[in-house]
C-alpha cells in the first residue's frame, strides 16, 4: 500500500517472532510510530499478554501474542514483520505474498540470490525460489528506488550493514583504486538473538572478548554480493567476526588497500557527498572515530575515516545498532518508504 498523505490512513502491521529481541525492538519502535497500528504480534513458542512477555511494555499496548496463523496475519495487517530465524521466512512468505500483503523479512531466507549459495552457508534447501530472485535487498541508501516498490524486502544483516555503507562509496565511485579489503568487526552478545547456548551466557561472555566463525560467517556471501552488484565489478572481502561483552552495538574496523595513492581531503569529501542527503548515516570528521555509546538506541551509522601516512592504506570505521540499523530500525525504515512515508519518522 501507499500512503497520498501522511496522515491519510494508519498502517496496519503484524510482527511474527514477536518474543525475540528484533522482534521486541521492532515492537517498540512501532508503538509510538504516529502512522502505524500494530494489529498483530505472534511467536510460536511464547503465547500471551505482550505486557507479560516483555515487562517494560506493560501498559503500553493490550496486544496478546499468539501461534501464528497465516490468514488471520493476512486478514489484519497491511505490512508484515518476520522476526524469525533463519529458514523460517520462506515458510511463511508464499502465503503472506500470495494474500497481497507486504513483508519485510529479518532473516537471511532471501538474501543470498542463489539457491546454492544459500544451502552452502545455511546448510538447508530453499523451498521459495520463486521468490528468491524477486526480494529487494533493504539497505535504502542504496537501493531506496527499488524498496519504493517492492512487496518482498529483505532487511539486511548487521555486519553487513555497517560494512556495505562503510564500503561503498569506495568501491562504487573509486572500484579500480580498491584493492584487498579486510574487515575486523565486533558484535554485542544480542546480535546472536535469544537462543540458549553455552558460549553466550553471562560467565563466559562477561570479561572475555574472542573471534568465531572465522573464514566461515554466513554474512561473508551477502558482503560480497551485494558490494559487487552495486560497483559493478567482482569484490570478495576478508570478514572475522568478534563478540564483544556487551548488549548491543557492532564497530568494525575497515583495512582497504589502494592501488593509487590518495588523500584523506579527497576521501573524506567523497564519503561526505556520497552521504550528504542520507539522514542515517553520519560521516564524522577528520581525526573522529565512531563509538558504540553514540549510535546504540539508535538507528544511525557513524563512519570515520583514516589514511597511512603514503596514501596507500584507508581504514574505515563504522559503528551501528545491531537491533536498530543493523534490524528493527532499518526494518522500519524501509517499511516507511515501502508505505510513502518519510522514513526518518519513528526512528529519530
Amino acid at each position: 500500500m501507499t500512503l497520498k498523505s501522511a496522515t491519510e490512513k494508519l498502517v496496519r502491521v503484524g510482527i511474527v517472532g514477536i518474543s525475540g529481541y528484533s522482534g521486541y525492538t521492532a515492537l517498540k519502535i512501532l508503538l509510538k510510530h504516529p502512522h502505524v497500528r500494530v494489529t498483530y504480534v505472534s511467536a510460536n513458542n511464547t503465547q500471551g499478554p505482550v505486557g507479560d512477555i516483555w515487562p517494560r511494555l506493560k501498559g503500553e499496548t493490550d496486544l496478546t501474542c499468539t501461534k501464528f496463523d497465516p490468514k488471520t496475519a493476512a486478514d489484519l495487517c497491511d505490512v508484515i514483520f518476520l522476526a524469525v530465524p533463519h529458514t523460517v521466512s520462506m515458510d511463511i512468505t508464499p502465503q503472506l505474498l500470495k494474500a497481497g500483503k507486504q513483508v519485510i523479512d529479518f532473516s537471511g531466507d532471501y538474501r543470498l540470490s542463489s539457491p546454492e549459495e544459500f544451502k552452502k552457508w545455511y546448510g538447508a534447501g530453499h523451498k521459495d525460489t520463486a521468490n528468491l530472485g524477486k526480494a529487494v535487498y533493504g539497505l535504502p541508501e542504496i537501493l531506496r528506488e527499488k524498496i519504493k516498490k517492492a512487496a518482498l524486502v529483505s532487511n539486511p544483516g548487521c555486519y553487513p550493514t555497517a560494512a556495505i555503507l562503510a564500503l561503498a562509496p569506495m568501491t562504487m565511485t573509486k572500484g579500480e583504486e580498491v584493492g584487498a579489503i579486510i574487515i575486523d568487526a565486533k558484535s554485542g552478545v544480542s546480535g546472536a538473538g535469544k537462543k540458549v547456548s553455552a558460549g553466550f551466557i553471562y560467565c563466559e561472555v562477561n570479561e572475555n572478548f574472542k573471534a568465531y566463525k572465522v573464514m566461515n560467517h554466513q554474512h561473508t556471501p551477502e558482503i560480497n554480493q551485494y558490494l559487487s552488484r552495486v560497483s559493478d565489478r567482482k569484490i570478495s572481502v576478508t570478514f572475522v567476526p568478534h563478540l564483544l561483552p556487551v548488549n548491543h552495538g557492532i564497530l568494525e574496523t575497515i583495512y582497504v588497500t589502494l592501488n593509487r595513492k590518495s588523500s584523506e581531503e579527497k576521501i573524506q569529501a567523497l564519503y561526505q557527498r556520497f552521504y550528504k542527503t542520507e539522514p542515517f548515516v553520519r560521516v564524522l570528521g577528520p581525526g573522529q572515530q565512531p563509538e558504540l555509546k553514540n549510535v546504540v538506541g539508535t538507528n544511525y551509522c557513524d563512519i570515520g575515516l583514516a589514511l597511512s601516512d603514503d596514501g596507500k592504506l584507508l581504514v574505515i570505521t563504522s559503528a551501528i545498532d545491531n537491533l536498530y540499523k543493523g534490524a528493527a530500525g532499518q526494518a522500519v525504515q524501509n517499511m516507511n518508504i515501502m508505505c510513502g512515508i518519510n522514513e526518518q519518522i519513528g526512528l529519530i
